[in-house]
Protein backbone atom coordinates (compact mmCIF):
# COMPACT_ATOMS: atom_id res chain seq x y z
CA UNK A 1 0.00 0.00 0.00
CA UNK A 2 1.17 3.10 -1.05
CA UNK A 3 2.23 5.72 2.29
CA UNK A 4 -0.20 8.20 3.19
CA UNK A 5 0.34 11.67 3.51
CA UNK A 6 -1.01 14.38 5.58
CA UNK A 7 -2.33 16.76 3.25
CA UNK A 8 -1.10 20.69 3.80
CA UNK A 9 -3.31 23.28 1.93
CA UNK A 10 -2.50 26.97 2.35
CA UNK A 11 -4.62 29.74 1.99
CA UNK A 12 -4.11 32.13 -0.99
CA UNK A 13 -3.94 35.29 -0.37
CA UNK A 14 -3.45 38.33 -2.48
CA UNK A 15 -1.48 41.38 -1.67
CA UNK A 16 -2.90 44.64 -3.83
CA UNK A 17 0.15 47.65 -3.67
CA UNK A 18 -2.12 50.58 -2.76
CA UNK A 19 -2.22 53.55 -5.16
CA UNK A 20 0.67 56.51 -4.91
CA UNK A 21 -1.94 58.56 -2.99
CA UNK A 22 -3.13 56.20 -0.71
CA UNK A 23 0.67 54.98 0.24
CA UNK A 24 1.20 58.82 -0.06
CA UNK A 25 -1.81 59.17 2.93
CA UNK A 26 -0.25 56.51 4.90
CA UNK A 27 2.89 57.51 5.31
CA UNK A 28 1.98 61.29 6.70
CA UNK A 29 -0.58 59.75 8.66
CA UNK A 30 2.66 57.34 10.17
CA UNK A 31 4.45 60.67 10.02
CA UNK A 32 1.79 62.64 11.94
CA UNK A 33 1.66 60.12 14.70
CA UNK A 34 5.25 59.86 15.09
CA UNK A 35 5.75 63.59 15.48
CA UNK A 36 2.61 63.80 17.61
CA UNK A 37 4.46 60.93 20.00
CA UNK A 38 7.76 63.02 20.38
CA UNK A 39 5.86 66.14 20.52
CA UNK A 40 4.19 64.82 24.26
CA UNK A 41 7.50 63.34 25.19
CA UNK A 42 9.02 66.77 24.60
CA UNK A 43 5.88 68.42 26.24
CA UNK A 44 6.92 65.79 29.02
CA UNK A 45 10.29 66.30 29.65
CA UNK A 46 9.85 70.12 29.25
CA UNK A 47 7.29 70.02 32.21
CA UNK A 48 9.96 67.87 34.02
CA UNK A 49 12.37 70.22 33.72
CA UNK A 50 10.28 73.11 34.61
CA UNK A 51 9.09 71.19 37.64
CA UNK A 52 12.54 70.39 38.49
CA UNK A 53 13.93 73.69 38.35
CA UNK A 54 11.26 75.19 39.89
CA UNK A 55 11.60 72.75 42.90
CA UNK A 56 15.78 73.84 42.38
CA UNK A 57 14.83 76.96 43.11
CA UNK A 58 12.43 76.46 46.28
CA UNK A 59 14.79 73.83 47.60
CA UNK A 60 17.46 77.21 46.63
CA UNK A 61 15.40 79.91 49.01
CA UNK A 62 14.22 77.22 51.44
CA UNK A 63 15.03 77.07 54.93
CA UNK A 64 15.55 73.61 54.58
CA UNK A 65 18.36 73.88 51.95
CA UNK A 66 21.80 74.59 53.70
CA UNK A 67 24.57 76.94 51.82
CA UNK A 68 28.00 75.41 51.33
CA UNK A 69 29.40 78.29 52.68
CA UNK A 70 28.26 78.88 55.89
CA UNK A 71 26.38 75.80 56.08
CA UNK A 72 22.96 77.97 56.97
CA UNK A 73 19.61 77.67 55.28
CA UNK A 74 17.20 80.81 54.50
CA UNK A 75 19.13 82.83 52.05
CA UNK A 76 21.15 83.33 48.59
CA UNK A 77 24.39 83.47 47.55
CA UNK A 78 26.36 83.47 44.78
CA UNK A 79 26.04 85.15 41.13
CA UNK A 80 22.68 86.89 40.08
CA UNK A 81 23.36 87.62 36.49
CA UNK A 82 26.15 89.19 36.34
CA UNK A 83 25.38 90.76 40.22
CA UNK A 84 27.40 88.43 42.82
CA UNK A 85 25.06 88.06 46.13
CA UNK A 86 27.71 87.00 48.84
CA UNK A 87 26.77 84.85 52.08
CA UNK A 88 24.87 87.38 54.45
CA UNK A 89 25.89 84.89 57.42
CA UNK A 90 29.76 85.94 56.72
CA UNK A 91 32.15 89.19 56.79
CA UNK A 92 31.98 91.26 53.77
CA UNK A 93 34.09 89.92 51.65
CA UNK A 94 35.36 93.63 50.07
CA UNK A 95 36.23 95.56 53.51
CA UNK A 96 36.29 92.20 55.53
CA UNK A 97 34.10 93.31 58.20
CA UNK A 98 30.53 91.85 59.55
CA UNK A 99 26.98 93.18 59.74
CA UNK A 100 26.62 93.87 56.03
CA UNK A 101 27.42 92.38 52.15
CA UNK A 102 29.27 93.54 49.32
CA UNK A 103 26.05 95.06 48.21
CA UNK A 104 25.62 97.24 50.92
CA UNK A 105 29.83 97.85 51.70
CA UNK A 106 29.79 101.62 52.27
CA UNK A 107 33.35 101.23 50.68
CA UNK A 108 31.79 100.52 47.34
CA UNK A 109 30.96 104.11 47.18
CA UNK A 110 33.91 105.32 49.16
CA UNK A 111 36.83 103.47 49.06
CA UNK A 112 38.72 105.17 51.94
CA UNK A 113 39.55 103.70 55.36
CA UNK A 114 41.14 105.71 57.91
CA UNK A 115 42.25 109.21 56.85
CA UNK A 116 44.43 110.08 60.30
CA UNK A 117 48.34 111.21 58.42
CA UNK A 118 50.66 109.93 60.40
CA UNK A 119 52.88 111.70 62.70
CA UNK A 120 55.97 112.97 61.60
CA UNK A 121 59.05 111.63 64.00
CA UNK A 122 61.07 113.72 65.87
CA UNK A 123 64.83 113.20 64.65
CA UNK A 124 67.92 114.61 66.78
CA UNK A 125 70.21 113.37 63.81
CA UNK A 126 71.70 116.50 61.39
CA UNK A 127 71.94 113.38 59.00
CA UNK A 128 68.24 112.07 59.20
CA UNK A 129 67.68 115.85 58.73
CA UNK A 130 69.39 116.99 55.87
CA UNK A 131 68.51 113.66 54.01
CA UNK A 132 64.88 114.69 54.64
CA UNK A 133 64.96 118.00 53.02
CA UNK A 134 66.69 116.68 50.43
CA UNK A 135 64.00 114.26 49.79
CA UNK A 136 61.19 116.91 50.39
CA UNK A 137 62.85 119.24 47.52
CA UNK A 138 61.58 117.02 44.98
CA UNK A 139 57.82 117.41 46.10
CA UNK A 140 56.39 119.45 43.77
CA UNK A 141 53.95 122.21 46.04
CA UNK A 142 50.90 122.17 43.53
CA UNK A 143 49.18 118.93 42.58
CA UNK A 144 49.16 118.57 38.87
CA UNK A 145 45.78 117.31 37.15
CA UNK A 146 45.49 113.80 36.64
CA UNK A 147 45.52 112.43 32.94
CA UNK A 148 44.05 109.04 32.76
CA UNK A 149 44.60 106.89 29.74
CA UNK A 150 40.93 105.37 29.69
CA UNK A 151 40.47 103.78 26.00
CA UNK A 152 41.64 101.30 24.86
CA UNK A 153 44.35 102.38 21.83
CA UNK A 154 45.37 98.33 20.66
CA UNK A 155 45.52 95.18 21.90
CA UNK A 156 46.83 91.66 20.87
CA UNK A 157 44.43 88.93 22.09
CA UNK A 158 45.93 85.87 22.82
CA UNK A 159 49.28 86.96 22.95
CA UNK A 160 50.67 84.30 24.98
CA UNK A 161 50.01 80.79 25.49
CA UNK A 162 49.64 81.08 28.88
CA UNK A 163 48.56 84.26 31.29
CA UNK A 164 50.34 87.07 31.64
CA UNK A 165 52.70 87.43 34.62
CA UNK A 166 54.70 90.97 34.44
CA UNK A 167 54.80 94.18 32.04
CA UNK A 168 57.69 96.27 31.84
CA UNK A 169 58.32 99.58 29.75
CA UNK A 170 61.56 100.12 27.79
CA UNK A 171 63.95 102.33 29.56
CA UNK A 172 64.48 104.69 26.26
CA UNK A 173 62.32 103.18 23.60
CA UNK A 174 59.04 104.53 24.30
CA UNK A 175 57.04 101.96 22.27
CA UNK A 176 58.52 98.95 23.38
CA UNK A 177 56.70 96.81 25.92
CA UNK A 178 57.86 93.22 27.55
CA UNK A 179 55.80 91.20 29.14
CA UNK A 180 56.14 87.52 30.34
CA UNK A 181 53.61 84.60 31.24
CA UNK A 182 52.93 81.38 33.04
CA UNK A 183 54.59 79.30 30.58
CA UNK A 184 58.27 80.95 30.94
CA UNK A 185 58.04 82.98 27.76
CA UNK A 186 59.36 86.24 27.14
CA UNK A 187 57.62 88.99 24.92
CA UNK A 188 58.94 91.83 23.08
CA UNK A 189 55.87 94.28 21.35
CA UNK A 190 56.71 97.56 19.91
CA UNK A 191 53.14 98.39 19.97
CA UNK A 192 53.41 101.72 17.63
CA UNK A 193 53.40 99.15 14.53
CA UNK A 194 51.21 96.80 16.42
CA UNK A 195 52.11 94.00 14.33
CA UNK A 196 55.60 93.94 15.16
CA UNK A 197 55.86 91.24 18.08
CA UNK A 198 58.41 88.60 19.23
CA UNK A 199 58.10 85.95 22.06
CA UNK A 200 60.80 83.46 23.17
CA UNK A 201 59.80 80.37 24.41
CA UNK A 202 62.97 79.25 25.46
CA UNK A 203 63.95 81.39 28.25
CA UNK A 204 62.54 79.46 31.20
CA UNK A 205 61.07 76.07 31.99
CA UNK A 206 57.76 77.63 34.09
CA UNK A 207 56.36 80.90 35.61
CA UNK A 208 58.44 84.04 34.95
CA UNK A 209 57.74 85.98 37.77
CA UNK A 210 59.84 89.14 37.83
CA UNK A 211 62.27 91.21 35.09
CA UNK A 212 64.13 94.26 35.43
CA UNK A 213 65.87 96.23 32.59
CA UNK A 214 70.00 96.57 33.30
CA UNK A 215 71.18 99.63 34.07
CA UNK A 216 74.25 99.38 31.81
CA UNK A 217 72.61 97.91 28.50
CA UNK A 218 68.97 98.42 27.79
CA UNK A 219 68.80 95.33 25.59
CA UNK A 220 69.42 93.14 27.84
CA UNK A 221 66.54 91.86 30.77
CA UNK A 222 67.16 90.13 33.97
CA UNK A 223 64.14 87.49 35.04
CA UNK A 224 63.23 85.43 38.20
CA UNK A 225 61.60 82.26 37.63
CA UNK A 226 60.24 79.26 39.62
CA UNK A 227 62.29 76.96 38.18
CA UNK A 228 65.01 78.75 40.18
CA UNK A 229 67.00 80.58 37.86
CA UNK A 230 67.54 83.72 37.22
CA UNK A 231 68.30 84.71 33.06
CA UNK A 232 69.81 87.47 31.49
CA UNK A 233 68.28 87.55 27.64
CA UNK A 234 69.21 89.59 25.03
CA UNK A 235 66.36 91.19 23.77
CA UNK A 236 67.28 91.43 19.89
CA UNK A 237 68.76 87.83 19.33
CA UNK A 238 66.56 86.13 22.32
CA UNK A 239 70.28 84.68 23.71
CA UNK A 240 69.45 83.56 27.15
CA UNK A 241 72.08 82.64 29.86
CA UNK A 242 71.68 81.72 33.54
CA UNK A 243 73.41 83.38 35.71
CA UNK A 244 72.09 81.65 39.26
CA UNK A 245 70.39 78.42 39.61
CA UNK A 246 69.27 77.22 42.98
CA UNK A 247 68.24 73.39 41.40
CA UNK A 248 71.08 72.21 40.17
CA UNK A 249 70.21 68.55 40.54
CA UNK A 250 66.61 69.08 39.52
CA UNK A 251 63.54 68.30 40.88
CA UNK A 252 63.95 66.34 44.18
CA UNK A 253 60.64 66.85 45.67
CA UNK A 254 58.76 70.01 47.01
CA UNK A 255 60.97 70.66 50.11
CA UNK A 256 63.38 71.36 48.29
CA UNK A 257 62.63 72.74 45.05
CA UNK A 258 63.79 76.41 45.64
CA UNK A 259 61.25 79.28 43.16
CA UNK A 260 62.67 82.83 42.68
CA UNK A 261 59.75 85.27 42.82
CA UNK A 262 61.25 88.91 44.23
CA UNK A 263 63.70 90.81 41.85
CA UNK A 264 65.56 94.17 41.57
CA UNK A 265 68.95 95.83 41.14
CA UNK A 266 71.18 98.13 42.91
CA UNK A 267 71.94 100.66 39.99
CA UNK A 268 75.08 102.18 41.91
CA UNK A 269 76.95 98.81 42.54
CA UNK A 270 75.40 96.77 39.89
CA UNK A 271 73.94 93.92 41.97
CA UNK A 272 70.96 91.88 41.32
CA UNK A 273 68.90 90.74 44.36
CA UNK A 274 66.76 87.96 43.79
CA UNK A 275 64.20 86.29 46.96
CA UNK A 276 62.76 83.21 46.98
CA UNK A 277 60.21 80.82 48.24
CA UNK A 278 62.28 79.96 51.75
CA UNK A 279 62.37 83.70 52.89
CA UNK A 280 66.58 83.66 51.43
CA UNK A 281 67.81 86.79 49.45
CA UNK A 282 70.29 86.65 47.26
CA UNK A 283 72.84 88.73 45.42
CA UNK A 284 74.28 88.02 42.17
CA UNK A 285 77.60 90.42 40.53
CA UNK A 286 76.35 91.26 37.08
CA UNK A 287 79.93 92.15 36.55
CA UNK A 288 81.22 88.62 36.62
CA UNK A 289 77.87 86.19 37.60
CA UNK A 290 78.57 84.94 40.52
CA UNK A 291 76.66 85.32 43.77
CA UNK A 292 78.25 87.39 46.62
CA UNK A 293 78.48 85.44 50.04
CA UNK A 294 75.68 83.35 51.71
CA UNK A 295 71.76 83.67 50.82
CA UNK A 296 70.80 86.28 53.74
CA UNK A 297 67.40 84.87 55.49
CA UNK A 298 65.35 88.37 55.19
CA UNK A 299 61.53 86.70 56.08
CA UNK A 300 60.41 84.04 58.11
CA UNK A 301 62.29 80.90 57.27
CA UNK A 302 60.03 78.78 54.88
CA UNK A 303 58.01 81.70 53.45
CA UNK A 304 57.76 83.19 50.10
CA UNK A 305 59.66 86.73 49.19
CA UNK A 306 57.00 88.11 46.96
CA UNK A 307 58.56 91.23 45.92
CA UNK A 308 61.90 93.33 46.51
CA UNK A 309 62.15 97.13 45.69
CA UNK A 310 65.33 99.46 46.09
CA UNK A 311 65.03 102.98 46.96
CA UNK A 312 65.34 105.02 43.68
CA UNK A 313 67.47 107.79 45.49
CA UNK A 314 69.38 105.46 48.11
CA UNK A 315 69.56 101.93 46.54
CA UNK A 316 70.75 100.39 49.63
CA UNK A 317 67.60 100.85 50.95
CA UNK A 318 65.86 97.85 50.74
CA UNK A 319 61.60 97.25 50.45
CA UNK A 320 60.96 93.19 50.99
CA UNK A 321 57.07 91.54 51.47
CA UNK A 322 56.58 88.12 51.84
CA UNK A 323 54.32 85.71 52.69
CA UNK A 324 54.99 86.39 56.59
CA UNK A 325 52.61 89.32 56.85
CA UNK A 326 55.43 91.76 56.99
CA UNK A 327 57.25 94.24 55.33
CA UNK A 328 60.50 95.48 56.25
CA UNK A 329 63.17 97.93 55.82
CA UNK A 330 66.89 96.96 55.22
CA UNK A 331 70.28 98.30 54.72
CA UNK A 332 71.98 96.64 52.29
CA UNK A 333 75.13 97.77 53.46
CA UNK A 334 75.34 95.47 56.49
CA UNK A 335 72.78 92.79 55.52
CA UNK A 336 72.12 90.43 58.51
CA UNK A 337 69.59 88.04 59.34
CA UNK A 338 67.13 89.70 61.88
CA UNK A 339 68.66 93.43 61.04
CA UNK A 340 66.00 95.26 59.44
CA UNK A 341 65.64 98.65 60.26
CA UNK A 342 61.96 98.72 60.51
CA UNK A 343 59.01 95.97 59.96
CA UNK A 344 55.73 97.06 58.66
CA UNK A 345 52.86 94.21 59.89
CA UNK A 346 50.10 93.81 57.78
CA UNK A 347 46.70 91.12 58.51
CA UNK A 348 47.83 88.59 55.91
CA UNK A 349 50.13 88.24 52.66
CA UNK A 350 51.64 90.87 51.21
CA UNK A 351 51.70 90.66 47.14
CA UNK A 352 53.65 94.09 46.92
CA UNK A 353 55.59 96.72 48.77
CA UNK A 354 56.84 99.78 46.80
CA UNK A 355 59.15 103.47 47.33
CA UNK A 356 57.54 106.18 45.85
CA UNK A 357 59.15 106.55 42.53
CA UNK A 358 60.75 110.02 42.60
CA UNK A 359 61.91 110.57 46.30
CA UNK A 360 60.77 107.29 47.75
CA UNK A 361 59.87 109.13 50.71
CA UNK A 362 56.48 106.99 50.74
CA UNK A 363 55.58 103.29 51.15
CA UNK A 364 52.66 101.83 49.12
CA UNK A 365 51.61 97.67 49.86
CA UNK A 366 49.05 95.65 48.58
CA UNK A 367 47.57 92.77 51.21
CA UNK A 368 45.47 89.86 50.66
CA UNK A 369 43.06 91.63 53.01
CA UNK A 370 41.82 93.67 50.52
CA UNK A 371 43.67 96.77 51.94
CA UNK A 372 46.17 98.98 50.03
CA UNK A 373 48.16 100.74 52.98
CA UNK A 374 50.37 104.11 52.46
CA UNK A 375 52.94 105.45 54.90
CA UNK A 376 53.25 109.28 53.82
CA UNK A 377 56.91 109.67 54.99
CA UNK A 378 59.77 106.83 56.07
CA UNK A 379 60.91 109.40 58.54
CA UNK A 380 57.26 109.64 59.97
CA UNK A 381 55.68 106.93 62.63
CA UNK A 382 56.03 103.55 60.87
CA UNK A 383 53.69 102.05 63.27
CA UNK A 384 50.59 102.79 61.90
CA UNK A 385 50.04 103.60 58.31
CA UNK A 386 49.02 106.79 57.26
CA UNK A 387 46.34 106.04 55.13
CA UNK A 388 44.31 102.28 54.51
CA UNK A 389 42.05 101.82 51.24
CA UNK A 390 39.87 99.17 51.16
CA UNK A 391 40.01 97.46 47.65
CA UNK A 392 38.74 94.28 46.25
CA UNK A 393 41.85 92.01 44.87
CA UNK A 394 41.49 89.66 47.33
CA UNK A 395 41.75 86.57 44.61
CA UNK A 396 41.97 82.77 44.24
CA UNK A 397 45.29 80.61 43.04
CA UNK A 398 44.22 80.96 39.61
CA UNK A 399 45.16 84.08 39.41
CA UNK A 400 48.74 86.62 38.71
CA UNK A 401 48.48 88.59 42.07
CA UNK A 402 47.29 91.86 42.19
CA UNK A 403 49.88 94.87 43.02
CA UNK A 404 48.95 98.39 43.13
CA UNK A 405 51.84 100.57 41.20
CA UNK A 406 52.58 103.92 41.68
CA UNK A 407 52.59 106.42 38.56
CA UNK A 408 55.77 107.25 37.95
CA UNK A 409 54.81 110.91 35.94
CA UNK A 410 53.20 111.97 39.29
CA UNK A 411 55.14 114.28 40.66
CA UNK A 412 53.32 114.72 43.86
CA UNK A 413 53.35 110.81 44.36
CA UNK A 414 49.37 110.56 44.73
CA UNK A 415 48.52 108.89 41.87
CA UNK A 416 48.55 104.49 42.05
CA UNK A 417 46.62 101.82 39.62
CA UNK A 418 45.40 98.53 40.27
CA UNK A 419 42.80 96.01 38.89
CA UNK A 420 39.91 95.13 40.76
CA UNK A 421 38.56 91.68 41.70
CA UNK A 422 35.03 91.94 42.43
CA UNK A 423 33.13 92.73 39.16
CA UNK A 424 30.58 95.46 38.40
CA UNK A 425 27.66 95.40 36.87
CA UNK A 426 27.52 97.38 33.80
CA UNK A 427 24.13 97.07 31.64
CA UNK A 428 23.84 93.53 32.94
CA UNK A 429 27.59 92.27 31.68
CA UNK A 430 29.86 92.00 34.68
CA UNK A 431 33.00 93.74 34.30
CA UNK A 432 36.64 93.92 36.03
CA UNK A 433 37.80 98.09 36.14
CA UNK A 434 40.99 98.90 36.41
CA UNK A 435 40.97 101.62 39.72
CA UNK A 436 42.92 104.62 39.63
CA UNK A 437 43.14 105.82 42.88
CA UNK A 438 44.56 109.66 44.53
CA UNK A 439 45.96 108.23 47.47
CA UNK A 440 46.13 111.77 49.58
CA UNK A 441 42.69 111.68 49.57
CA UNK A 442 41.32 107.93 49.49
CA UNK A 443 39.20 108.28 46.55
CA UNK A 444 38.92 106.59 43.34
CA UNK A 445 39.50 109.00 40.48
CA UNK A 446 38.75 106.61 37.71
CA UNK A 447 37.38 103.15 36.72
CA UNK A 448 39.20 102.13 33.26
CA UNK A 449 36.86 99.69 31.47
CA UNK A 450 35.65 98.39 28.33
CA UNK A 451 32.34 96.23 27.18
CA UNK A 452 34.73 93.61 25.31
CA UNK A 453 36.99 92.99 28.18
CA UNK A 454 34.79 91.03 30.42
CA UNK A 455 38.15 89.29 31.78
CA UNK A 456 40.32 90.34 35.44
CA UNK A 457 43.35 92.65 34.65
CA UNK A 458 45.22 92.05 37.87
CA UNK A 459 48.95 93.07 35.54
CA UNK A 460 48.52 96.70 35.15
CA UNK A 461 52.11 99.23 34.61
CA UNK A 462 51.93 102.83 33.75
CA UNK A 463 54.49 104.64 31.34
CA UNK A 464 57.17 105.94 32.65
CA UNK A 465 57.20 108.94 30.15
CA UNK A 466 53.82 108.77 28.12
CA UNK A 467 50.10 108.88 29.38
CA UNK A 468 49.85 104.82 28.29
CA UNK A 469 48.36 102.17 30.16
CA UNK A 470 49.30 98.37 29.66
CA UNK A 471 47.48 95.79 30.83
CA UNK A 472 47.47 91.90 30.86
CA UNK A 473 44.53 90.42 30.97
CA UNK A 474 44.85 86.40 30.99
CA UNK A 475 47.05 85.92 28.00
CA UNK A 476 45.76 89.04 26.34
CA UNK A 477 47.62 92.71 26.64
CA UNK A 478 45.66 95.77 25.89
CA UNK A 479 47.28 99.73 25.62
CA UNK A 480 45.24 102.09 27.22
CA UNK A 481 45.22 105.89 26.06
CA UNK A 482 43.50 109.13 26.92
CA UNK A 483 40.46 108.85 25.66
CA UNK A 484 40.61 112.64 22.42
CA UNK A 485 37.88 114.47 21.91
CA UNK A 486 37.77 113.92 17.81
CA UNK A 487 38.43 110.88 16.04
CA UNK A 488 41.59 110.74 14.27
CA UNK A 489 41.42 109.33 10.56
CA UNK A 490 43.67 106.42 10.66
CA UNK A 491 44.42 104.14 7.16
CA UNK A 492 41.88 101.19 6.55
CA UNK A 493 44.76 98.94 5.78
CA UNK A 494 46.38 99.63 9.51
CA UNK A 495 44.70 97.20 12.18
CA UNK A 496 45.16 98.13 15.91
CA UNK A 497 43.96 94.46 17.25
CA UNK A 498 45.68 91.70 16.48
CA UNK A 499 44.14 87.66 17.04
CA UNK A 500 46.09 85.26 17.97
CA UNK A 501 45.88 81.44 18.61
CA UNK A 502 45.96 78.24 16.39
CA UNK A 503 42.73 76.95 14.47
CA UNK A 504 40.62 79.40 16.41
CA UNK A 505 38.19 81.81 14.51
CA UNK A 506 37.24 85.00 14.24
CA UNK A 507 35.12 87.01 16.90
CA UNK A 508 33.51 90.29 15.30
CA UNK A 509 33.57 92.99 18.20
CA UNK A 510 35.06 91.14 21.00
CA UNK A 511 37.65 90.81 22.80
CA UNK A 512 37.55 87.99 25.59
CA UNK A 513 39.59 85.52 26.04
CA UNK A 514 37.76 81.96 26.13
CA UNK A 515 40.00 79.24 25.56
CA UNK A 516 41.41 80.90 28.91
CA UNK A 517 44.24 79.84 31.22
CA UNK A 518 43.17 78.02 34.41
CA UNK A 519 40.26 79.58 36.17
CA UNK A 520 40.38 83.38 35.28
CA UNK A 521 38.25 82.93 32.10
CA UNK A 522 36.30 79.94 32.48
CA UNK A 523 34.48 81.52 35.76
CA UNK A 524 32.72 84.09 33.74
CA UNK A 525 32.02 82.28 30.03
CA UNK A 526 28.52 82.40 31.01
CA UNK A 527 29.00 85.84 30.08
CA UNK A 528 30.33 85.96 26.61
CA UNK A 529 26.49 85.62 25.27
CA UNK A 530 25.89 88.77 26.20
CA UNK A 531 29.03 90.68 24.89
CA UNK A 532 28.39 89.19 21.56
CA UNK A 533 25.89 92.22 20.97
CA UNK A 534 28.13 94.68 22.08
CA UNK A 535 30.27 96.95 19.54
CA UNK A 536 33.69 97.77 20.19
CA UNK A 537 33.76 101.44 20.62
CA UNK A 538 37.14 101.90 19.72
CA UNK A 539 38.20 105.60 18.58
CA UNK A 540 41.50 103.86 16.41
CA UNK A 541 39.28 102.12 14.01
CA UNK A 542 40.81 99.75 11.43
CA UNK A 543 40.20 95.32 10.28
CA UNK A 544 40.72 92.87 12.87
CA UNK A 545 43.53 90.56 11.13
CA UNK A 546 44.62 87.13 12.33
CA UNK A 547 48.17 86.04 12.71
Amino acid sequence: MAPRTRGISFPKVLIERDSLRKRKKKTWKKKNEMWKKKKKKLKWKTTQEKSRRKDMSRRRMSPRRRRRVCKKPGHEAGFRGATYIDCPMKPCFLCKMPGHTTMTCPHRVATEFGVAPAPFKSTHSSLEYVFERQLRCHISAIKPAFTIPNQVNCAVIRYHSRRVTCLEFHPTRNNILISADKKGQLGVWDYGKVHERTVYGNIHGCILNNMKFSPSNDGTVYGASSDGTVSSTDLETGISSTLVNLNPDGWQGPSSWRMLYGLDMNSDKGILLAADNFGLLYMVDTRSDNVIGKPILIHKKGTKVTGLHCHPLQPDLLLSCGNDHFARIWDMRRPEAGSSIYELPHKRVVNSAYFSPQTGSKILTTSQDNRLRVWGSIFGNLDSPSREIVHSHDFNRHLTAFRAEWDPKDTSESLIVVGRYISENYNGVALHPIDFIDVSTGQLVAEVMDPNITTISPVNKLHPRDDVLASGSSRSIFIWRPQENFVLKRPRDESRIVLCGKGEKERKGKLEDDSGDDLDDDAYGSKSSKTKKLNLKFKARGSKQKC
